[in-house]
């Protein structure tokens, strides 16, 4: 039986998709609509069998895109079934004119009045866990193993990591990955320059992201007197996963890092300030911790983060110490 699953969120909710795509593929072919990005991390998948790529903002945007990717989505047959992993009207409607007469979904996404089987939206789980049982259904047994994603980096990938670490003298030192930065600002912990500066005897940082975030790498560079890495936008997604694979742990925000660290199994040390782990993104990676300011009254505040701090004072972030994280790095890393 074949399926067509659309996640065209946020390259972490992708990521998370992944254990989805493996259950779906023991049932027959698995198509895919993804953004973009959410595309890029998805490439080399073997539980994939096509990709389509659907750029909503920019390439595909109006009437005549959307109805270009139902034409590259439609249904072989009538008992092909869709898997609506982001939940609105528009993927919906692009499933059901793409002829899928089978639409599974969440009965909390807005376009819950066009699917034909809802799943419970439970809010205990761990995002992967409600992701895969679009498949599995909501009283099935799941292992904790099986929510761990999977990523899977290329050849080329491979080979921009040996040539970025290629230049690095090797002193014995162990590589932890830095993860500064995030599209939401107040998810931004503040202390990663003095972080690397505090770690630079045992620790050599190699600091993650894209070409964003390279300013917030700079800063770290400089704390480390150059002695830190830059990756930041000199690699793809999946280049970034095989460099993370590649560290004894990384420290990461709320954001994409932290999910390609749990595909590449890599210990992890997240910290959460204006969300919280229980929202259900939390690090699946074997051994990982969290770091989080446990008294504020007002977390979480967003279910992203905002930009800036609702009350001003980002204490959330700001009062969650060097110290803190310190110990948390020295018991994983």
């Amino acid at each position: 039986m074949v399926s067509l699953l659309v996640q065209t969120s946020f390259i972490g909710d992708a990521i998370l998709t992944t254990p989805l795509v493996a259950a779906l593929a023991a049932r027959g072919p698995v198509d895919v609509v993804a953004t973009p990005a959410g595309a890029s991390v998805l490439q080399g998948n073997p539980y994939v069998r096509q990709l389509i790529v659907y750029d909503k903002r920019r390439h595909d945007r109006g009437t005549f895109g959307f109805l270009r990717i139902a034409k590259s989505s439609r249904a072989p047959d009538r008992h092909a079934t869709a898997y609506l992993a982001q939940g609105s009207v528009r993927s919906a409607l692009l499933a059901r004119i793409a002829g899928y007469k089978h639409r599974v979904g969440f009965d909390t996404s807005a376009g819950r009045l066009l699917y034909t089987r809802l799943i419970p939206f439970q809010r205990a789980q761990h995002h992967a866990e409600r992701l895969l049982r679009l498949a599995l259904g909501p009283g099935a047994e799941v292992l904790r193993s099986a929510l761990r994603p999977r990523v899977y980096p290329s050849d080329a990938d491979r080979g921009a990591v040996d040539k970025l670490l290629g230049t690095v003298p090797n002193e014995g030192r162990a590589l932890i990955a830095l993860a500064p930065g995030s599209v939401w600002a107040t998810k931004r912990w503040p202390y990663y320059a003095e972080l690397a500066a505090a770690l630079q005897a045992t620790h050599r940082s190699v600091v993650v992201g894209s070409r964003d975030d390279t300013p917030l790498a700079a800063e770290i560079v400089r704390a480390t007197g150059g002695d830190a890495i830059d990756a930041t936008g000199r690699l793809t997604l999946l280049g970034s996963a095989e460099l993370i694979g590649r560290c004894r742990a990384i420290v990461t925000n709320d954001s994409a890092p932290l999910h390609l660290a749990s595909a590449m199994n890599t210990r992890t040390i997240a910290i959460f300030g204006p969300t919280v782990p229980a929202f259900g993104f939390g690090p699946l990676a074997d051994a990982s911790v969290t770091a989080e300011h446990l008294s504020l009254d007002c977390r979480p505040c967003h279910p992203h983060g905002p930009m800036v701090c609702p009350l001003g004072h980002w204490r959330c972030m700001r009062d969650l110490s060097l110290e803190a994280v310190m110990v948390r790095v020295g018991a994983l890393a």
